[in-house]
């Protein structure tokens, strides 16, 4: 086997794992992304059911100075 011929398969592999790499740091980004979003979109419903029980929680704020 030629020395050409292995370098370019090197190369190949190389460009294959960078691009790989590449490729789970879109993913998990993509995931940390989802995952704020579910976040949010969890404190909003935790907030929507406790007015739903108390819905007199929070509603007047009465200050005085």
């Amino acid at each position: 086997m030629e020395v050409g011929g292995i370098q370019g398969v090197i190369m190949d592999a190389t460009s294959s794992l960078a691009q790989a790499g590449v490729m789970n740091q879109v993913g998990v980004a993509m995931l940390k992304n989802t995952m704020e979003q579910n976040e949010i979109q969890g404190a909003g419903i935790a907030k929507m059911m406790e007015m739903s029980v108390n819905p007199a929680v929070g509603g007047n704020f009465d200050m005085s100075v």
